[in-house]
């Protein structure tokens, strides 16, 4: 009795140990869970030359951390399987915790209610406990160490465990779900990507806990989501771009910099394909300022070198480029090398504080308004039904929806303050400008009682007179 007593106290202490063991494992593998996600090789590859470099340790101790190095970059060469070996392990352990505390009870001879009450509690305290500890944030903090730590008992895991690799294959279509649509993310790209994603879960929390301000907390969201906006998203479309043609005279140019309030303006040659580079306002009053003779040059002989760029550019990496170059405004291309429009470093920086205007931005108004006898102020987004109504006449355009796409269509550019087009009796003629890109806000609309201009498309220049050649070579795209 006595030999069978001592028999059942050994088996109780070893099986306590082995519990007390599944707990460690299972708190090991937790971490080395948080920490695998958050290791790239490029972290380990400093590591290496950092060991190398050191002058202090021997050579035994240098080769010793860098084969655990090794070992950690064979581990993270697949994270998802290494990921769910300790996953597979953690849960394995917490599940024969509660198993073991069970067989303990039912050694010594207790009912079933008290083995089944003794696993369940046991098991509730193992996870109190894994929640007191944290290991998960333990290998956030710290993923190198925690994995160059355990980098041994994980790549035991990992090779016990080879079903965790089925799914995470790269080429397989389990895998690419897993990793979602960017499955050819490098290590950093991936790890930026989780970095972003906790950011803004953190800004999520300041917001709702009321203890930040809103506009802050909104400039910090958008600037992590600077990397997710491409450039094709900001950038002025090449249909509302304001270009001037290569053999413009200089005193055209400073016309079409005063009338457009733009400081920077492309030059094209045949079409706005062919770009010849960018004039700027600056150069134009430079050259002209102390000799009038030179209002008679072309602007090619002032155009700088434009800055192109892709439209697929991430708005952040857009942003430090314009910095590192010094250049305010770029020119966007697309994929098959023509022109897909502008974008500047205000465009940029408005994705961050909001829209920017100066003292000279006017806003537009929400209604038409009558001004004169029969003749109206109308936004440049008042819709052409709303023409229809106030003049009682029927335009049947159906391809433009506004009272600025009628008169874009009429012109066949962009139009800026000052252009003007007669279309079925009705003179339109663009009077006001609205926001740092000064596309026109308000349009006039009057009876055309000029003789000559009951021609549909007829254009005028802002004194009523034609056009003349210099200013048509200004104005068109």
């Amino acid at each position: 009795m006595e030999y069978l007593s001592t028999t059942l106290i050994a088996i109780t202490v070893v099986l306590v140990l082995v519990a007390a063991l599944f707990v460690w494992f299972s708190l090991t593998m937790a971490a080395s869970e948080g920490a695998v996600a958050r290791v790239t090789r490029a972290s380990l590859n400093n590591l290496i030359l950092e060991v190398q470099t050191d002058s202090e340790a021997s050579q035994f101790l240098k080769m010793k951390k860098i084969d655990k190095i090794h070992r950690v970059q064979r581990l993270i060469s697949d994270r998802y399987a290494t990921a769910g070996s300790c996953a597979f392990f953690r849960i394995a352990c917490n599940v024969l915790d509660g198993v073991l505390v069970a067989s303990i009870a039912a050694l010594w001879g207790a009912e079933l209610w008290v083995e089944l009450l003794a696993g369940f509690l046991f098991a509730i305290i193992v996870a109190v406990v894994s929640v007191l500890v944290r290991p998960r944030t333990a290998g956030m903090a710290k993923p190198v160490d925690i994995m160059i730590a355990h980098s041994r008992i994980v790549s035991l895991a990992c090779k016990v465990t080879p079903f965790a690799r089925i799914g995470s294959d790269k080429n397989g279509a389990k895998g690419a779900g897993r990793r979602g649509k960017n499955s050819d993310l490098s290590d950093d790209e991936e790890l930026e990507k989780i970095q972003l994603e906790q950011g803004k879960a953190a800004i999520d929390r300041l917001v709702e806990s009321n203890d930040f301000d809103p506009e802050v907390s909104e400039m910090l969201r958008n600037v992590l989501t600077l990397s997710d906006t491409l450039t094709r998203e900001i950038m002025v479309p090449r249909t509302d771009m304001i270009c001037m043609e290569r053999d413009t005279t200089l005193v055209s140019a400073l016309k079409l910099f005063s009338r457009s309030g733009f400081s920077r303006v492309p030059v094209i040659g045949e079409d706005v394909d062919d770009l010849i580079g960018v004039a700027y306002l600056k150069d134009a009053v430079r050259a002209t300022a102390f000799n009038q003779a030179a209002l008679d040059r072309k602007v090619e002989t002032i155009v700088r070198q434009p800055l192109l760029v892709p439209e697929s550019k991430p708005v952040d990496d857009l942003f430090h480029e314009m910095q590192r170059s010094r250049q305010h405004v770029a020119v966007v291309v697309d994929e098959y090398g023509g022109i897909a429009g502008m974008v500047t470093i205000e465009d940029t920086i408005e994705q961050i504080v909001g829209e920017l205007e100066d003292e000279h931005d006017r806003t537009q108004r929400s209604e038409p308004e009558k001004i004169g006898e029969n003749k109206w102020k109308m936004p440049a987004r008042t819709p052409i039904a709303d023409l229809e109504e106030i003049f009682e006449i029927d335009i049947d355009e159906d391809d433009v929806d506004t009272v600025y796409g009628l008169l874009t269509k009429i012109l066949g550019r962009v139009p800026i303050v000052g252009a003007s087009a007669v279309t079925r009796g009705l003179k339109l003629t663009a009077v006001d400008s609205a926001g740092r890109r000064k596309k026109v806000s308000t349009i006039v609309v009057e009876p055309a009682h000029v003789e000559g201009d009951e021609e549909d498309g007829k254009t005028q220049d802002e004194s009523g007179e034609h056009a003349d050649d210099d200013d048509q070579n200004a104005d068109k795209e």
